[in-house]
């Protein structure tokens, strides 16, 4: 089986949110899917092992907060490579409340929903959810993963379903240009050697966290 052409399927990146007693959790997705118009129903794939998916679970409500491309990066390393049990995710991050579920500003818009219905495959739970408020921020690119991928060089963090282990192949071109990858969340840098004081864009960790890639 050729799994590349899954690759053809069409993602977002989202920060799917909800509330924990008082405490304010979320993590990214990019496998969301608008299943019917009238009534505005939703799917949203969530890895079993993602704290998230335990809270939508007793809260049966969530937000989502489609990220645009010029969404800080930071905002994925937070949401998709760190868990909301260790730190606050929502330290530093703009967002009001919605029906009691944060929700992110400065993205192109939010939707908060109910759990209607559940699916369990092996790794992910498909929540199958009513929109019951929603606004547009803004016209501006949502980010797709995509643009993720090929213009932040980010990888999907390794519960997202679309993770899958990548290796990075140089072309003629840039064969003798040496690559760096982060260890936390895959993102490549290129060039001789790593600054001092050089962080990654997308999980904020910095030069120690790099390994210099060897071509096989």
């Amino acid at each position: 089986m050729d799994r590349k052409v899954l690759r053809n399927l069409s993602y977002g990146v989202y920060v799917v949110t909800s509330k924990d007693k008082d405490r304010n959790i979320g993590c990214i997705a990019n496998s969301i899917m608008q299943v019917t118009s009238n009534p505005s129903v939703i799917a949203v794939s969530i890895n079993h092992d993602n704290y998230t998916n335990k809270v939508i679970k007793e809260t049966n409500k969530f937000g989502v907060s489609i990220l645009k491309e010029k969404s800080n990066a930071k905002i994925i390393g937070t949401f998709g490579f760190k868990s909301s049990k260790d730190i606050d995710k929502f330290n530093d991050i703009d967002f009001k409340e919605i029906l009691e579920i944060p929700v992110l500003e400065n993205t192109c818009g939010y939707m908060v929903c109910k759990v209607i219905d559940t699916m369990e495959t092996e790794t992910h739970t498909v929540f199958l959810s009513k929109v019951i408020e929603a606004d547009d921020y803004s016209n501006e690119n949502p980010m797709t993963y995509k643009y993720y991928h090929e213009y932040l060089k980010g990888n999907a963090p390794k519960n997202a379903p679309t993770y899958e282990e990548q290796s990075i192949m140089s072309s003629d071109e840039d064969s003798k240009t040496k690559k760096w990858k982060c260890s936390i969340c895959g993102y490549v840098y290129e060039g001789d050697e790593l600054p001092d004081d050089f962080v990654c864009p997308i999980c904020g960790v910095g030069k120690e966290n790099f390994e210099l890639v060897t071509e096989e």
